[in-house]
């Protein structure tokens, strides 16, 4: 299987498509300067204590203030409190937490007015980046995130990520983070430090420290709305959680952007630097790796399945809606049950991959096409399971219910990746009305004869539509040349792909438009014959 991530550099960022086996799996759109993104840890002050929601609303430096609820703060927030003032007041002039007392645990069941009051500085981090009306969600458990490990500051305890699944190498793990971890740091190793030696954890819990320190000293001067410790670029972050043994090439289009990367994979991972080249092809990086249309494809409310069905997505602010639909597979099967089982194991692996396509989070129900049998039910079940598991955010599948529905909830920290494919009909502009189509041929014969009998013209150009310039070239003996033995005239035919089925125009020997009536808009001559 191979992997590809393709940057192309925009006039205010770039845009980042990961490939799997050719395919778009993965599509982020990275803004220069975008602030408020998961993992951004902020100086924020305490506006409003909202005791019926037993949380309060925090300044941060957004339009809408940020929400943080009293189980955001973390069990550690009398020691983060006690470190803040510390800091603020200069008695503590590093990150370092050797010979800082930790506090004991705030009460889990406490009241947020225990906590916080208007006015209070607190460091923060944002865990849900603004989407829709709301705006950021915070949380004071702070951690930073490397390429192997997250670091948690006021912390003990040494966890390892579930999924790698080896008793053996757990252990590993959690003994070798134990020998080399800094006091009242805790850590938490990710699945991709498995097999990894320590040279290669203990570089990347130094920079994860270096990281804390830089941010403490950020906040020693730092003024209320200030960003202590900045998340990696989406560039970036992206090569950090997917970067692996089978990532094949980054391909880049924008030399800054290929220094940058080139740079942070020289830090990461040193070994695979060589991966990383400069896309300078004539055709644009996402046309040549036909990425365009895949987005095209993929984006819009209907979505083709290979084996002939197709989705139907729908969103609501609630939820998110999908309809599984077999199209013209029905022909093809025996019955409709194995139909049913055929098509819906196909539209398992085309949800999974929509959903990280588009970032959908919250509640996700699928409608899938209705199946009798109890093990073919199951069957679709572990196929949607198997096929999230690439999926890098948390998530939740339920077993198909009696009606054929199945739940999925899926980790929701970021505004939906949302791309409009639909264009305005040129023909119409958006009407949706146009002059009957079987007459066109008509319209434009009577233009012609008045224009070459009744005004003589000559050396005409006539400017239609492709499929219109196929119909009067194409045969041995064409319309084009039966024109020729009819006024003993030639007429030059031009393709033009920017007019409509029903637009035409034509031009006279010096190239301008000649008025027939007809309303359309100015001629670009793309081939002529």
């Amino acid at each position: 299987m191979s992997n590809e991530l393709i940057i192309s550099a925009t006039q205010n960022g770039c845009r980042i498509a990961l490939l799997k086996d050719k395919q778009l799996v993965e599509f982020h759109e990275d803004e220069g300067g975008n602030k408020f993104v998961v993992g951004d840890i902020y100086l924020g002050t305490v506006k409003k204590v909202v005791q019926g929601l037993n949380a309060a609303f925090i300044d941060i430096g957004y339009e809408k203030d940020a929400f943080l609820h009293y189980l955001d703060l973390g069990p550690k927030f009398n020691s983060l409190q006690k470190f803040t003032k510390l800091v603020k007041a200069k008695k503590i002039t590093g990150g370092r937490l050797e010979k800082f007392q930790i506090e004991k645990d705030i009460d889990k069941h406490g009241k947020i007015g225990q906590q916080l009051s208007k006015g209070q500085l607190i460091p923060v981090q944002v865990v849900k980046e603004p989407i829709s009306t709301k705006g950021p969600r915070l949380s004071c458990e702070l951690s930073i995130a490397g390429r192997y490990l997250v670091l948690v500051p006021f912390g003990n305890g040494v966890n390892v990520s579930k999924r790698i699944s080896s008793s053996e190498e757990r252990k590993r793990l959690q003994r070798l983070i134990q020998s080399i971890k800094p006091e009242n740091f805790g850590v938490i190793i990710r699945t991709v430090a498995e097999g990894k030696e320590v040279a290669e954890l203990d570089k990347d819990l130094r920079n994860l420290v270096k990281t804390w320190d830089e941010g403490v000293a950020r906040l020693v001067e730092g003024n209320p709305r200030d960003k202590m410790i900045g998340e990696l670029s989406k560039t970036s972050s992206v090569l950090r959680d997917v970067l692996n043994e089978s990532f094949d090439n980054v391909h880049v289009d924008d030399k800054k952007i290929f220094e940058e990367v080139k740079g942070y994979i020289h830090n990461i991972a040193p070994e695979k630097e060589k991966i990383v080249k400069l896309y300078s092809g004539k055709a644009k990086i996402f046309e040549h790796y036909g990425i365009e249309k895949q987005i095209k494809s993929a984006f819009g409310q209907t979505v083709s399945l290979r084996g002939g069905g197709y989705l139907i997505i729908e969103h609501t602010e609630a939820l998110h809606v999908i309809d599984v639909n077999s199209g013209n597979k029905s022909n093809r099967e025996e019955n409709q049950e194995t139909t049913a089982v055929s098509v819906n194991i196909e539209a398992a692996k085309e949800v999974a991959r929509q959903l990280r396509l588009r970032d959908m989070g919250g509640i996700i129900v699928v409608d899938f096409i209705d199946m009798r049998s109890a093990d073919n039910k199951r069957v679709i079940y572990n196929a949607m399971k198997e096929a999230m598991e690439l999926d890098r955010a948390k998530h939740t599948v339920l077993p198909l219910s009696k009606f054929g529905l199945m739940q999925i909830t899926r980790e929701r920290v970021r505004p939906q990746m949302n791309i409009v494919t639909k264009e305005v009909c040129p023909t119409c502009n958006g009407t949706g009305s146009i002059v009957a189509s079987i007459l066109i041929t008509d319209q434009i014969e009577q233009h012609l004869d008045h224009l070459l009998i009744k005004q003589n013209e000559s050396d005409l150009v006539l400017a239609l539509h492709p499929f219109l310039y196929a119909y009067y070239t194409k045969g041995i003996i064409s319309k084009r040349v039966k024109f020729f033995f009819k006024y003993k005239k030639w007429l030059t035919l031009v393709k033009d792909s920017s007019l409509g089925i029903t637009e035409f125009h034509f031009l006279n020997k010096d190239g301008e438009e000649i008025e027939v009536g007809n309303k359309s808009t100015p001629t670009v001559i793309i081939e002529e014959e």
